[in-house]
């Protein structure tokens, strides 16, 4: 084994020096996400920053009353709404089990209890997943006329929120919500080792299917 590496001549030795590098450049995106996710979740939000309209993202849903996680996230849309730094709140996310409430329909009937006016509360309730949450609320912006948004959830999520909405073409800011159940230590970690993965598979994905979009492109033209 040892002469394989000692050896820089053969086909072995590309090969085994190809799977190095390409665990160091696996290694390195990894890495660059996690500290984006950190950097990012940890940015407050400007003084000056204005927008149409706090979308929150959803989260698990308890039957009508909101989760922990999820009344967090609503609540400081609600202190951004009283700070008059947003106009309206949007409500995204389905529901795991039919017969329930979907998120979006707790969010807006918590909502509606702190006082927020039904004419300033919209919402879509098919969503099932961070990617969806943000897609799927792209016709009702466009129908309301909100021209940007600024993103509600806990800090180590913001980071693929904000670059989802980027590549939705959606302009967007990013609020974190000033407590979490993800305060503690070893929760806090794997909170942010589990953002780092799902930014770095989406990173992945989004780059595969844009190679692929150039390839098939390509072959177009050369036909």
């Amino acid at each position: 084994m040892i002469s394989l590496f000692r050896s820089r001549n053969g086909l072995r030795y590309y090969l085994f020096r190809g799977i190095g590098l390409s665990i160091l450049l696996v290694l390195g995106i990894f890495g660059e996400g996690a500290w984006q996710v950190y950097h990012t979740g940890s940015q407050p939000l400007p003084g000056h920053i204005r927008a149409d309209a706090a979308l929150v993202l959803g989260a698990a849903a308890w039957d009508k009353r909101p989760s922990p996680i999820f009344r967090e996230r609503i609540n400081h849309a609600i202190t951004l709404y009283q700070s008059h730094r947003v106009e309206k709140i949007v409500f995204t996310g389905g529901t795991p089990k039919k017969g329930y409430m979907t998120e979006a329909e707790v969010g807006r009937r918590y909502a509606l209890k702190q006082g927020i006016p039904a004419h300033n509360i919209l919402f879509e309730n098919t969503s099932r997943n961070t990617y969806e949450n943000i897609r799927n609320i792209r016709p009702i912006l466009r129908a309301e006329g909100i021209g940007s948004i600024i993103i509600v959830s806990d800090p180590y999520h913001l980071a693929r929120a904000l670059e989802i909405a980027s590549d939705l073409d959606i302009e967007a800011y990013i609020s974190a919500t000033p407590t979490t159940r993800f305060d503690q230590s070893k929760e806090k970690n794997k909170f942010l080792l589990q953002e780092s993965y799902a930014l770095f598979l989406y990173r992945i994905g989004k780059w595969s299917e844009n190679f692929w979009d150039w390839l098939t492109m390509s072959k177009t033209e050369d036909e």
